[in-house]
This record gives C-alpha cells, sequence and structure tokens, in this order.
C-alpha cells in the first residue's frame, strides 16, 4: 500500500493538516517531531480533531533551532525512508526538516501553505518556508497572491497549485455550536463581545523584556477586559523578568483549540501576533489587531486585520475599532474569507493521487 509521511511538530500543522490525514486514511503515516511539546499545544488536537496519534514521536522539543532541525533531520531519515512521499506544512523547523530529508531521499515533497511571504528576514520562519517551497515538488498555495509570490521565483506550471487553505475545514470541523459557546464563556466569565482576546508568543514581543512589559501594560489599559491565554513561552520570559501583569489582563492556562475558536468568535476584538489567528478571524468576522513588524498574510490587511509593531498605535488602533460598535462587526460580516471554500484538502489529495498514487 502506498505510504505518504505526514511531517509535523506543532498544533498549527496538526489543525491544517487534519483534514489532509483524514482523506488519506491508511495511507498517511504520521511523523511527530515534538517541536511543541506542552500538551496544551498539541495533545488537545488528538482529541478535538480526531486527530491519529503519530507513528513515531521524535521528541526533539525544548532545543535550539539549529538543534531542533539538526536533531530531526538525523531522526526523520528512518523514519520517512520508504515512503512515497512526504508531507510538510507551514514554516517550522519541523516543515523545514522534513523537507530536507524528502529532498535527500529523493521522496516526492508536497508543500501545504506554499507561497506565503513577509520579506522580512528577520524572521526565522520566513527563511524555512521560502527554503521549503524550492526544496518541493507541488507547492500547495492557499491564495492567488501566494501563487504570484511563487511565479515570481520561478516556481510554476505544475509545480504550483491553487487549493485554498485547510483552515477553513478544519475550523468548520471543530467549531462549537452557540449553545457550547455559551458554556465556554460562562467557564471563563466573560460577556459575549464583551471582552478583548490577547495572544502573544513571537520572540519580538516576549523575548525583550521592557517591550514586552510595555505590551502588557497598554493592554492593560483598553476599556474592556482582556482575556489572555498565556503561551508557555510568554509565561516564562514574564517570571524570568518578574514583570507584575496589569489587573485588568484576565491571564488563563492554554486553551484547547474548540475553546480557543468559541473565545475568539465572541470576542470584540483580537490582538495577537499569530499567524494562524489573521485566518480565524476571516473565518469568524472579528477585527484583529497583528501585533508584528511584518506578516505573511497581506490578504486580511485593510478588512479583518490592522498591522502595527507599535504598542502605541496599537492601543489608538483598538479604540477606533472599539468605538466602530456593532457596524464594524456588520461590516466584516459581508467581507468574504481569502482562504477558499473548504475543499483545499480534497485539491490537495488529488494533487498527490495524480502525481504518485
Amino acid at each position: 500500500m502506498t505510504r505518504v509521511a505526514v511531517v509535523y511538530g506543532t498544533r498549527p500543522e496538526m489543525i491544517k493538516l487534519a483534514p489532509v490525514i483524514k482523506l488519506l486514511g491508511d495511507r498517511a503515516f504520521g511523523v511527530h517531531t515534538g517541536q511543541h511539546f506542552d500538551p496544551f499545544l498539541s495533545d488537545h488536537i488528538l482529541e478535538e480533531m480526531s486527530f491519529p496519534s503519530p507513528q513515531v514521536n521524535l521528541g526533539v522539543g525544548g532545543q535550539t533551532r539549529a538543534a531542533q532541525i539538526g536533531n530531526a533531520v538525523l531522526r526523520l531519515e528512518e523514519a520517512v525512508m520508504g515512503s512515497d512521499a512526504v508531507i510538510v506544512q507551514g514554516d517550522t523547523n519541523s516543515g523545514l526538516a522534513g523537507a530536507l530529508v524528502a529532498n535527500a531521499l529523493e521522496i516526492p515533497l508536497f508543500h501545504v501553505e506554499a507561497g506565503l511571504r513577509s520579506y522580512d528576514r528577520r524572521m526565522p520562519e520566513e527563511h524555512n518556508r521560502v527554503l521549503i517551497d524550492h526544496l518541493a515538488d507541488v507547492c500547495w498555495a492557499p491564495t492567488d497572491e501566494n501563487m504570484a509570490n511563487l511565479a515570481s521565483e520561478g516556481i510554476t506550471g505544475g509545480r504550483a497549485i491553487k487549493t485554498g487553505n485547510p483552515i477553513v475545514e478544519a475550523l468548520a470541523a471543530i467549531a462549537p455550536p452557540r449553545e457550547d459557546v455559551d458554556e465556554i464563556l460562562g467557564n471563563f466569565e466573560v460577556q459575549l463581545r464583551g471582552f478583548i482576546l490577547a495572544t502573544l508568543h513571537r520572540p519580538e514581543n516576549v523575548d525583550d523584556a521592557g517591550r514586552l512589559e510595555q505590551i502588557l501594560n497598554h493592554l492593560g489599559r483598553l476599556p474592556l477586559p482582556v482575556l489572555f491565554p498565556i503561551h508557555p513561552r510568554t509565561r516564562a520570559r514574564i517570571e524570568a523578568a518578574g514583570i507584575v501583569i496589569p489587573d485588568r489582563l484576565k491571564v488563563v492556562d492554554p486553551v484547547g483549540y474548540r475553546e480557543f475558536l468559541g473565545l475568539l468568535g465572541s470576542s470584540r476584538l483580537v490582538v495577537s501576533d499569530s499567524g494562524g489567528v489573521q485566518e480565524e478571524v476571516s473565518i469568524l468576522k472579528v477585527p484583529l489587531i497583528v501585533l508584528r513588524r511584518s506578516t505573511e498574510r497581506p490578504e486580511v490587511l485593510g478588512t479583518f486585520a490592522s498591522l502595527t509593531d507599535s504598542p502605541d498605535e496599537m492601543s489608538s488602533l483598538a479604540t477606533d475599532l472599539l468605538g466602530s460598535g456593532d457596524e464594524g462587526l456588520r461590516r466584516l460580516a459581508d467581507i468574504p474569507c481569502p482562504y477558499g471554500d473548504g475543499m483545499a484538502s480534497m485539491r490537495m489529495a488529488r494533487s498527490l493521487e495524480k502525481s504518485i498514487l
């Protein structure tokens, strides 16, 4: 039987690969690098999305970027050897390691979420995604803009296929119904459209103690309560720096993806440095402030998202967005999601079958 090695190591990868793995069925051979080893960031997905347990777990988490990539490459060779194809997703260290091993073993490589570009070389993820695209035999791109990015780098013809993004169908499969959302809101003691949801984890925001403290203080001065599911990396930086979190920030442990979607879709505003959240707000129709220097998802700017790396400007943008009231939410409800029609995984499966099966 055909075997397709699916390499992943983080919660976002698992979320977006789940629809693809479901279609592949027994042909999928899951390899978890262990890049995210916190149970809140991975184990919940196994249960919430009926995600099959990986056949192999390499356990390379908790290391430097170079050590993660190097050790994953060494251990992946045996895990994927003999496979008929390798699938990786996005721009993670796990994805790059999987791509390098597939190339070394001359196994066809397929890249989910190809063609994203921030053109910000300060981001490790930018280097990862560019390298993966140029190693891939087939790049599965979510949008026309991603296809144009690939074409500008000479990746054309059968190597680049517009599929949409599987986040659309993944979210549809797991997002909680209204009655469950009410329970989720009650559990976190927040009101529908009565709170701001914030997430922070990127080095540019959390590795500089002064900047991190400034961001938290600005969040604490916003006119609505801020629910802050705290990433393990961010918690460690706060504790190491001795930062006092403002009282108006309601800090909670990381939440499961289903709970997170219920909270995100019920919030009045989101402040985040996450890439995936930029896609999710376009499906759930909630305004977002992206607190970063750059983004690889420009499709949502000017509609669902605003980009800034200034905590001061973040506060100003938040005040304006909150002041727009229900009219702002109604405007977003009429804007289509740029990431496709929920058929991305089907297009990927057909492309894979055409190529190797």
